[in-house]
């Protein structure tokens, strides 16, 4: 073949490469409700790390007075019921069974002060300044401490403000929500549980508890306190309030950014609108995101991994969906 001949074919060929080069290029991704999720989470990660500092803050706070009203409690409770007489009970129902005493191991507390109040004749009347102390955890403080840990495990820790108390809006979602993170932190399980799993909730219970004079019931016992140690405690409680405070201020915050974000991605059709809104508020955002979303989709539902998936046997978790995708993206990259 002559040389000018060839040489202007190779001079077609290599403009017709950078013809479908450019085509390929300015193909733009559509977006679908998978992809508009992947972006979905990309923003609400931005707007949670704008503001979880608080909620961390709140919990370091709270560490650190726990530990202070261990000791703090421990002294009103042996001033109140010396150790030698918990011993002494102990001998008597060694010796005696019940008929000894009673003694019961315990991490709530009742403590009070005296104070005078008015009515509303403007007479004085004698009443107590009581409060309820706990060292175990409630369900809404256990899914503001531990919501980080529940989000990494697939779960939902703001199913409740989510409903923001309108039980009505309770669907199954919801229930099921529920109970995945009770059932997580132990709520859903009993003390006998036979799989010995010590589940968060036992944790806390067990973290803190004094040998008491009385029965079980916490109420019946009411340790006088003066009115610094009152306010001490009174501030230990507040702390515990504080993290459930900012779980709640920070949902609030970002769900009112989300729901405004959802309305804009459900108009958008490209990638690229989305990338537009990304870079002007500074959210990480790129094409990877979405070819990783999916890939993912791709490799959880081949034929051989859809096929085992239909099998009458138990449902596979996120986490195995998840490493059965990265196992055969591994092996396409090899």
């Amino acid at each position: 073949m002559p040389k000018k001949r060839f040489d202007r074919l190779c001079h077609i060929g290599y403009i017709g490469t950078l013809t479908i080069g450019v085509k390929m290029k300015e193909r733009k991704i559509t977006l679908n409700a998978e992809k508009r999720k992947v972006i979905a989470d990309q923003f609400q990660s931005f707007y949670e790390n704008k503001v979880k500092d608080k909620l961390e803050q709140a919990k370091e706070q709270y560490n650190l007075i726990r530990e202070k009203a261990k000791e703090q409690i421990d002294k009103v409770v042996r001033y109140h019921q010396p150790q030698e007489d918990v011993d002494t009970i102990r001998k008597m129902i060694s010796k005696y069974s019940r008929s000894g005493g009673e003694l019961y191991e315990d991490n709530c507390f009742y403590v009070s002060r005296p104070i005078k109040k008015v009515d509303d004749e403007g007479r004085e009347y004698d009443a107590n300044d009581e409060i309820h102390i706990r060292f175990d955890m409630s369900r809404k403080f256990a899914r503001a401490y531990y919501r980080d840990e529940l989000k990494a495990k697939g779960l939902n820790p703001d199913y409740n403000l989510a409903i923001q108390d309108d039980y009505s809006k309770r669907n199954p979602k919801y229930y099921a929500d529920e109970s995945a993170v009770l059932g997580y932190l132990g709520f859903n399980h009993t003390r006998n549980d036979a799989t010995g799993k010590n589940y968060l909730k036992d944790q806390w219970e067990n973290d803190f508890k004094l040998w008491t004079i009385g029965s079980n019931y916490c109420h019946s016992r009411q340790f006088r306190v003066d009115e610094n140690t009152l306010n001490f405690f009174k501030m230990y409680i507040q702390s515990a309030d504080n993290v459930i405070k900012e779980h709640e201020q920070m949902y609030n915050y970002v769900e009112g950014k989300m729901k405004t974000l959802r309305l804009g991605l459900k108009s958008y059709r490209t990638f690229d609108q989305a990338k537009a809104l990304a870079d002007k508020v500074g959210v990480v955002l790129n094409e990877t995101m979405m070819n990783e979303s999916s890939s993912m989709a791709l490799s959880i539902y081949s034929p051989d991994n859809l096929a085992s998936l239909l099998e009458d046997k138990e449902v596979m978790t996120r986490e195995q969906k998840i490493a059965i995708a990265r196992q055969q993206m591994q092996q396409s990259v090899n």
